[in-house]
């Protein structure tokens, strides 16, 4: 049984596909700071796991470069008195999982801005890989 990841169902019955939520440390939904988790393989669960740790305990340096993504991907300018800011006008809706490559966590983070666009990012192999609009070719 999962202890980060609360709510676990089958998308599908025909499927190995799970969805679940779990509490994010930093960043936030637009409701609070449960944020959806979806694993594309139901024997993965404790890689999920890893991942929420992962996501969890990101370090200020990666937060910060996120968020300069994040505002350069943005079609509005903001006064922000630092890039955190940002954060005040987007949200982050779930995180997906696959099986893994290799011994790397990884997964991908997507969530929207209030000026309409989608907006994500993704973590290859423990390092931020990219953030901006297009990370949907990372699921």
């Amino acid at each position: 049984m999962s202890k980060m990841i609360k709510n676990i169902e089958k998308i599908a019955p025909d499927e190995e596909i799970l969805e679940g939520t779990f509490k994010s440390n930093f960043f936030r939904s637009d409701i609070d700071d449960e944020l959806s988790v979806c694993i594309r393989n139901g024997e993965i669960i404790d890689y999920a796991e890893k991942c929420i740790e992962h996501f969890n305990s990101l370090p200020d340096d990666v937060i910060d470069k996120i968020c300069e993504g994040i505002i350069e991907s943005c079609e509005e300018e903001y006064e922000l008195e630092n890039v955190r800011d940002i954060l005040e006008y987007c949200w982050f809706t779930s995180m997906a999982v696959d099986v893994p490559e290799n011994d790397g966590i990884s997964y991908v983070i997507d969530g929207e801005g209030e000026w309409g666009e989608v907006v994500g990012f993704v973590i290859k192999d423990g390092s931020l890989a990219y953030v901006g609009i297009d990370f949907e070719e990372y699921l």
